[in-house]
């Protein structure tokens, strides 16, 4: 379900003999299914589906053959249980889980890359890709005579599953030679492929955020005005006629502004141009009476206002005067000590 596992009912069954029907049950649990048999009988009576467990069952190994690395989810509060792990030329055993967990790095950007340290002296690359191939697909080992490596994956989330095995102490076969063991430590690894591959995917997230806001502003600019039409004998006619028109003239005025600085006023048209023109100066008549009539509405506006704002200062000052009278000692001494308070206050915010 997290992507990290890659189960099959084919490999489950090779990691597991339909002759233990304990450990069919635990691969179904692990999965989060109801136990069922082959014949669609439940197995066990007490699987309770909405916590996806069952009880008496223990945790499965996530290493078993078959099975994703990515260990059961466990709660925040409690310590991840590991658990051994077999592979066909080593065995891996589970650090102290009273230790602290194994400190690493600060993560690079884009990481893919892990170093392990603590590799015996007698592992190869054959041994290592063993056992981290199980995490997922390994692009590169690059192995120092040092007993350390670094191994690079497909995917990044895969890092997280390789440092699942830091901690764990390594014994190739059953040797208990010093140069057979060895204890794992796994980190991030700073890698300048990762580094590149991590500033192209920015760069290529980057061009398409700046695609999507581009989509995003033409799709609420304003529609462009339509291109003005050239001159024709036509046209002229029908320009002539809009000027005529006061609801129009906005818009003849400025087809005539763009013929005229096109340059189409020549000998053939000027007497139409000055037709239009003359047109044109017809309207100054009309627009100074308009300004007039505006003028006029604005004075007498401004009379009207000087007239409301007159009789509201009156009101203020009779407001006022009422407070002052009421401060008088004749009416003063009969008011409560709060009502004193809020006559001055009102008195103060009036004035």
């Amino acid at each position: 379900a997290d992507g990290g596992r890659n189960l099959s009912l084919d490999s489950i069954l090779m990691g597991l003999p339909m002759s233990d029907p304990t450990a069919w049950a635990t691969a179904m649990n692990n999965l989060g299914m109801a136990p069922m048999g082959m014949t669609g009988q439940p197995l066990l009576p007490d699987f309770d589906p909405a916590l996806g467990m069952m009880t008496g069952i223990p945790p499965i190994n996530p290493m078993m053959p078959g099975l994703g690395i990515v260990p059961p989810p466990t709660p925040p509060d409690m310590p991840a249980v590991k658990e051994i792990i077999h592979c066909k030329s080593c065995t891996l055993f589970p650090p102290n889980p009273h230790l602290p967990p194994p400190a690493t790095r600060e993560r690079p950007p884009g990481c893919k890359t892990v170093f392990v340290g603590g590799l015996p002296e007698n592992a190869t690359e054959q041994i290592i890709m063993e056992v981290f191939e199980q995490c997922g697909e390994v692009i590169a080992i690059r192995k120092s005579k040092k007993n350390f490596c670094h191994i690079r994956f497909a995917e990044e989330f895969i890092v997280d599953k390789a440092l699942y095995l830091s901690g764990y102490r390594i014994r190739l076969g059953s040797s208990t030679d010093k140069k057979d063991t060895g204890r794992l430590h796994v980190d991030f690894a700073q890698a300048r492929d990762d580094l590149y591959e991590w500033e192209c995917k920015q760069r290529m997230l980057a061009r398409e955020e700046r695609h999507r806001r581009r989509l995003e502003e033409e799709r609420f600019r304003p529609a462009s005005p339509p291109p003005v039409v050239h001159y024709s004998d036509h046209e002229c006619s029908v320009v002539a006629e809009k000027l005529k028109d006061d609801t129009k003239f906005s818009e003849a005025i400025q087809t005539l502004l763009t013929w005229i600085e096109r340059g189409e006023v020549n000998r053939r048209t000027a007497n139409n141009f000055y037709s239009m023109i003359q047109s044109a100066n017809s309207h100054i008549r009309r627009l100074v009476n308009e300004k007039a009539a505006h003028e006029k509405e604005m004075e007498e506006a401004k009379e009207k206002f000087k007239l409301a704002l007159s009789g509201i200062l009156v009101q203020f000052e009779q407001i006022v005067a009422v407070y002052h009278s009421a401060s008088k000692q004749k009416a003063w001494d009969h008011f409560t000590k709060a009502q004193r308070k809020n006559i001055s206050v009102w008195c103060k915010q009036a004035e």
